[in-house]
């Protein structure tokens, strides 16, 4: 039987009301030259049905991509969104149950940005990410059962139970984080690429944040010292329509992130984040310019995440009518959809995957609850302090 892989938020929403979102003007086109010669052409949508209507007009496009893609690179994608779509339910499951404390940001909704964009790079390219960062820490290389155990605090997470769900790392994957400051990781990002071009390492930075993000200063600080230092830097904006409990519209005076890029001289794209290879096209193109001309650019890549921004979030600001009309394009669905009509595997092959992935998740779980606590001495590990 086919799986779905769908999750509603548990708590009750508001009564529904009439959408009233606002589709902006095709503000959100390409203006790389090299991404406008592909012929992909974005408009900047909200509504779904208007997503819909997008996503038909390049299907013949998305299928050709999955037809020139290996077929063994088709299957890790699919493998790492199950992985994390499965991983982030039982993240909740647990959290709910008490094993997981403080904060907990889960990822269920956005696995294609994640997915396509992080297996574009190159194992020696850098990431940083927001407090969001499970999945993405998994698809770095960071194992399940060290993701899982940092989660529940325990000696033998990937920073030894002392960063929790909001602060994974790893430098041996080229990991560095996990940052709690909402656009902190955005100056954090633009250094890393500075330093790639200074050492001159071949490396690319690719910066991952929310939408909400890009109101900060930092932002635009960033954007403006990348574009003058001509920096290897790709800036992803998650756009996942909510800010916390505020929406888009109701924060940000122009609706498109990725035209503010034009404001600096940036190369930028608005991409389906549902669509998880118009997000790894898009990142190649945005790669490639930074490793070839050492050049920035920007990515606003829409998606829409299904559970609240926390999960203490009750989620009272959108009804559950909503999220139901946004899970009709749930991006390993679609996905599912495309690699079956390419007739490049089947449901069979779908249910392998998950029940792959269902055995990997259970593993983390054992060896999280088996782990010790960090011993008394990691108190004083890692900390820096001048003497008086």
């Amino acid at each position: 039987m086919r799986r779905r892989f769908l999750v509603l938020p548990k708590a009750a929403t508001q009564k529904q009301t009439k959408s009233t979102s606002q589709r902006a003007d095709k503000n959100g086109r390409v203006t790389a030259t090299a991404a406008a010669a592909s012929g992909n052409g974005f408009t900047d949508f909200v509504e779904v049905e208007e997503a819909k209507a997008e996503y038909k007009k390049r299907r013949k496009t998305q299928l050709g991509l999955i037809r020139k893609t290996d077929k063994k690179l088709l299957r890790q994608m699919l493998y790492e969104m199950v992985l994390g779509r499965v991983f982030e339910e039982k993240s909740a499951e647990v959290y709910r149950m008490g094993k997981i404390g403080g904060f907990c940001h889960l990822y269920i909704g956005q696995e294609a940005i994640g997915v396509g964009a992080l297996t574009a790079l190159e194992p020696n390219d850098m990431a940083v990410t927001s407090y969001r960062d499970h999945v993405q820490a998994m698809i770095r290389g960071i194992s399940p059962e060290s993701v899982m155990a940092e989660l529940y605090g325990k000696g033998t997470g990937c920073v030894r139970g002392k960063g929790g769900s909001m602060h994974m790392f790893s430098r041996e994957h080229e990991f560095y984080g996990g940052h709690g400051i909402v656009g902190g990781q955005i100056g954090v990002g633009t250094g890393m690429a500075y330093a790639a071009k200074y050492k001159g390492t071949g490396q690319v930075a690719m910066c991952f944040f929310g939408e909400a993000a890009v109101n900060q200063g930092i932002f635009h600080e960033s954007l403006n010292m990348a574009a003058l230092w001509k920096l290897p830097a790709i800036y992803i904006c998650e756009n996942n329509v909510y800010g916390m409990g505020t929406s888009q519209k109701r924060a940000m005076s122009i609706a498109s992130v990725a035209k503010k890029g034009d404001a600096y001289g940036i190369a930028n794209e608005f991409v389906d984040g549902m669509d998880v290879m118009a997000v790894r096209d898009a990142c190649l193109r945005a790669i490639e310019r930074a490793r070839k001309d050492s050049l920035p650019t920007l990515l606003e890549i829409r998606a829409y995440r299904y559970m609240g921004h926390s999960m203490s979030d009750p989620g009272n600001y959108r009804t559950r009518d909503e999220i139901v009309k946004y899970q009709e394009r749930d991006p390993i669905r679609l996905f599912q959809d495309s690699l079956k009509e390419a007739g490049v595997f089947t449901d069979k092959d779908f249910d392998k995957i998950h029940q792959e992935v269902v055995e990997v998740v259970d593993k983390a779980l054992k060896f999280a609850d088996e782990s010790a606590l960090p011993d008394d001495s990691e108190l004083l590990t890692d900390v820096y302090a001048s003497k008086p």
